[in-house]
């Protein structure tokens, strides 16, 4: 377990998650904490409140991402994975070669930005393979383990379960249950994504439920954190409440905030 002194009487730290490509807000978000904690979802592959920003539309244009996001967001995901397949053999590049590129672009920005210190876990849109080139000292990256932080123990469970919109980082629920068995109890648990709850898996805007863990529901119940800290979901029904004894709270969409949520002890 890596650790971080106290350092004074009271720890401040901030949250945020769901970044997705806002590299300005996020030189600033540690301003006033001792550390910075980052749920993931660094990348910004398409903005679903601008689609003029991403990897797609920068690849493809305005238009096309419009065209993607109407059948995402419609359910009609075989329609989407058929769209995009035409799109790709227009252009004549390998896929998996564009992409990780423009990653790397994002990555160098994003990573950049982290304050020191920074305990960072990876979202569903992440490659996490290319985060120990950009990872700098002062950022420490956490998935299926622990680290203590002014007192307190913070566990760390990265990336998301597998979806229809089959993002980079999506796991079994096997994988998922193991790197929650790894981090045991803990005070503060941090995951991408939230427990399957009902309201906290339903995104107004989307107009659709995301996937949550019953596993992290479970573990929640079993361990009894003080906290649950999550993010994915970027305009829940219900963005706070308890589970017997843990507060969960989804930490904000920074991309489109650029506020970092706050703990302090």
């Amino acid at each position: 377990m890596a650790s971080t002194p106290a350092g004074s009487a009271r720890t401040r730290v901030h949250v945020v998650s769901d970044v997705h490509g806002n590299a300005r807000d996020l030189a600033r978000a540690g301003d006033g904490a001792d550390a910075l904690i980052c749920l993931g979802d660094l990348v910004l592959f398409l903005d679903y409140a601008d689609h003029s920003r991403g990897i797609f539309p920068d690849l493809f244009g305005r238009e096309n991402a419009d065209r993607i996001v109407e059948l995402r967001t419609a359910r009609r995901f075989e329609e989407a994975r058929e769209f995009g397949r035409r799109l790709w053999s227009g252009i004549g590049a390998d896929r998996a070669t564009a992409i990780e590129q423009a990653v790397r672009r994002q990555y160098a920005e994003m990573f950049a930005a982290f304050p020191t210190p920074t305990y960072a876990t990876y979202g569903n849109v992440d490659m996490p393979p290319l985060w120990p080139q950009f990872a700098r000292p002062g950022t420490t990256v956490l998935d299926g383990e622990r680290v203590e932080i002014g007192g307190r123990t913070f566990g760390f469970v990265g990336g998301g379960l597998r979806s229809p919109m089959r993002t980079p980082y999506e796991i079994s629920d096997e994988e998922y249950q193991a790197k929650l068995d790894a981090v045991g109890e803990v005070d503060v648990l941090c995951t991408h994504i939230p427990p399957e709850v009902p309201e906290l898996v339903y995104d107004t805007v989307a107009r659709r439920f995301e996937r949550g863990s019953r596993a992290l529901l479970a573990a929640i119940r079993r361990t009894r954190p003080r906290y649950a800290l999550f993010g994915h979901v970027h305009q829940p029904l219900v963005r706070r409440m308890r589970i017997g004894a843990t507060e969960c709270v989804n930490v904000g969409h920074f991309a489109g905030t650029g506020k970092p949520w706050a703990l302090e002890w």
